[in-house]
């Protein structure tokens, strides 16, 4: 069974910076891609960005130039940087494993998700 378990999210000013972390266990391969994914009230999960354990990366536009998704396969944790926050960026942020991909239906793991607050 896999397991992917998201902390660092919280409640930060406009302008200010978060980095979420993604520990996975439990039957994630190594060839899987890991993604994040983001919902706001009342709106659809989006996608965020997603890396390949080769290092292959993909952002959406709307973090693009100031994220930086970055993984460390000895320990099995994917990091999600932002910079410049801004209150449109408010959502529960998710974590996921499964296929390379912008589409989260591609994905088969998923973990609990995090609250990222940014207060204008």
């Amino acid at each position: 069974q896999a397991q992917l378990v998201e902390s660092g999210g919280g409640l930060v000013q406009a302008g200010g910076s978060l980095r979420l972390s993604c520990a996975a266990s439990g039957r994630i391969f190594r060839g899987d891609a890991m993604g994040w994914f983001r919902q706001a009230p009342g709106k659809e999960r989006e996608f965020v960005a997603a890396i390949r354990w080769s290092g292959r990366i993909y952002y959406a536009d709307s973090v693009k130039g100031r994220s930086t998704i970055s993984r460390n396969n000895g320990k099995n944790t994917v990091y999600l940087q932002i910079n410049s926050l801004k209150p449109e960026d408010t959502a529960v942020y998710y974590c996921a494993a499964g296929e390379m991909s912008r589409d989260s239906g591609r994905y088969q793991y998923w973990g609990q998700g995090t609250q990222v607050t940014v207060s204008s």
